[in-house]
């Protein structure tokens, strides 16, 4: 049967607990007194059920109850549907009032080392008894992941305009643009360029999900450089995006933090133009903010470089 499939989402869930109760303890009396209500309080509850549901759950006799091949399907159906349901509850409950036993993080790699590490241990001096769960995650990712409630706080660069009216936001660090080249390329042996050297260039892109917005700001900088960009492909991770700048001879504009990577034929390039950096930020949900996550937010340096 597929009744529990088919219940509507109004039954009232008292009843569904009443009922459960009655099944346990195998009678209608001893249900009454676990539950501390009057046996016909149980039994008014019982016949409201039966009603909402459409037949019989239960068949009473002098020794007890019994289930119906109806109340059989209830059972099944539902008793595990509620207990994730009361889990769920409870868990939601914890941080409404901004308790919770995990941490649950997300990061880009390359800010890792010198934003999150102090502030891990921060948290770890403060609030021994939370365990902290990591998911390096892209920029997209995360976003959808705080938007989900499947983080508590994120990690990650560029995306400032598009957050700070969902998620508060702190700006930890406005980070220099670097454009990754061939090793070969004619301007790899220089310190500094500009962007306007490279309006010759194909460049790099990156797909929304994954960095929302990037390809709109990099034309928008190529634009007020004199020129216009030509994207030969969307790269789906930083290393995806390294392999194409080798592969297709191309340019890709990354934040500073990632200059300390060693890629084989790709060599790093400082830009010189102003407002051409990324911002590092961290984001974290609306609402009560829970004592760990003050504690890291607090713990995170802001290094305004660039």
């Amino acid at each position: 049967m597929r009744l529990a499939h088919n219940l509507r989402f109004t039954l009232n869930l008292d009843l569904l607990r009443s009922f459960f109760a009655i099944v346990e303890q195998g009678s209608l009396n001893k249900a009454a007194e676990r539950l501390r209500v009057s046996q016909s309080t149980l039994t008014r509850q019982m016949q409201a059920l039966e009603q909402e549901v459409g037949g019989p759950l239960l068949e009473r006799s002098p020794g007890g109850v019994a289930l119906t091949a109806t109340g059989r399907a209830l059972l099944d159906g539902a008793k595990p549907v509620l207990e994730k349901f009361d889990v769920v509850l409870a868990g939601v409950r914890q941080r409404a009032r901004g308790q919770s036993a995990d941490l649950r993080i997300g990061y880009v790699m390359s800010a890792a080392g010198d934003y999150l590490n102090p502030a891990l241990a921060a948290l770890r001096k403060a609030h021994p008894e939370v365990k902290v769960k990591m998911r390096d995650l892209s920029p997209g990712e995360q976003i959808t992941a705080l938007r989900n409630g499947e983080l508590d706080a994120a990690l990650l660069w560029h995306a400032g305009g598009l957050l700070t009216t969902e998620f508060y936001v702190k700006t930890l660090a406005m980070l220099p643009l670097m454009a990754a080249m061939p090793e070969d390329h004619p301007l790899a042996g220089s310190k500094m360029i500009k962007l306007a050297d490279l309006k010759k260039e194909v460049f790099v892109g990156a797909p929304d999900a994954d960095v929302p917005g990037v390809n709109a700001w990099i034309t928008g900088l190529c634009r007020r450089a004199g020129f216009r960009v030509r994207f030969v492909q969307n790269a789906d991770s930083l290393t995806h995006a390294l392999s194409v700048v080798v592969t297709e001879g191309a340019v890709s504009l990354l934040p500073g933090l990632t200059s300390g990577l060693r890629a084989p034929g790709v060599v790093f390039r400082s830009l010189q133009d102003t407002g051409a950096k990324y911002e590092l930020m961290v984001a974290w949900p609306r609402g009560k903010t829970s004592a760990p996550v003050r504690t890291l937010i607090e713990a995170l340096p802001v290094m305004k470089r660039g």
